[in-house]
């Protein structure tokens, strides 16, 4: 990767329903916090993030999000091929570099038509998989957990209030690369400037 000069790029996916995750919170003595929820709908937010790092270079989040209304015919219920191969050409205009891409193995990541996509990007692109049932070794999964551990004890009513109170706190961690590299930190994953 020093040799490249290239990015570091750590890709994972997430969901969120309107229910939501469950926090723990404070309340007077004696009387048991609530959090009110509808119960209506079953939207749902998909989530891909990038956490992009680079020695010498401030740490970066690039998210996308696709939004689920319940009910409604023809939207696509997650992230598929183009979708991902999308995320990375956004990634690779905003990083301006050659990036070495890590990521799980989930059946879109390995299927003949995401090798095709790739394929096509492989003068800036290389691609790693993470072995199975290794998701601690991935720092996007610090950006889940510090975002549903945000969303903790709200109760969005609809399906794009949910969406927008996720983007507001994923732009959030955007400004905090200090948080971003914890995140990395915690995988025991070490950079060392070139």
């Amino acid at each position: 990767m020093r040799d490249q000069d290239a990015w570091l790029v750590l890709e994972d996916e997430s969901g969120q329903s309107l229910r939501p995750p469950k926090a723990r919170t404070w309340s007077r003595r004696g009387r048991s916090p609530r959090v009110e929820v509808s119960g209506k709908g079953s939207g749902r937010i998909s989530l891909a993030a990038l956490v992009c790092a680079c020695p010498g270079r401030r740490t970066r989040l690039i998210h996308r999000m696709l939004v689920h209304h319940a009910g409604r015919r023809g939207e696509k219920k997650g992230f598929r091929e183009r979708d991902f191969a999308a995320l990375l050409d956004a990634a690779r205009q905003q990083l301006g570099g050659k990036i070495v891409l890590v990521w799980d193995n989930s059946t879109q990541h390995k299927d003949a038509q995401m090798r095709q996509l790739l394929a096509k990007r492989k003068k800036w692109l290389t691609v790693f998989r993470l072995p199975a049932y290794t998701t601690e070794l991935n720092p996007a999964e610090g950006v889940w957990a510090n975002l549903k551990n945000t969303l903790g004890n709200l109760a969005a009513c609809t399906t794009d209030e949910l969406a927008a109170l996720a983007r507001t706190r994923l732009k959030k961690m955007q400004y905090r690369p200090d948080l971003l590299d914890g995140f990395i930190a915690e995988t025991g994953l070490v950079l060392r400037p070139p």
